[in-house]
């Protein structure tokens, strides 16, 4: 476990961070984590829809493997959303 804090107060213009048990974690699961999809369903739609970007390339497989460092971002009907994995 790490001292410092992962969850910055809002610090604007900042991609915020969220830390991940292991060493990766599969796309559509961070998009619950991150509170980019409310649920699975949800998240799943999104990716098909082409809403979802890994490091700015559109992706489209659920599964696709994100490790620490890799930033997703979702276009939302309120705009769009970014995550950074920690």
């Amino acid at each position: 476990m790490s001292n410092s804090a992962s969850h910055p107060a809002s610090d604007s213009g900042s991609v915020p961070e969220v830390p991940i048990r292991d060493d990766v974690i599969r796309l559509g699961q961070f998009l619950k984590l991150a509170d980019l999809a409310e649920d699975g369903a949800q998240a799943r739609d999104l990716i098909a829809d082409g809403e979802v970007r890994v490091n700015g390339e559109v992706e489209t497989r659920r599964g696709r493997q994100l490790v620490r460092g890799d930033v997703v971002s979702v276009a939302l009907a309120t705009g769009d959303e970014q995550a950074k994995v920690s």
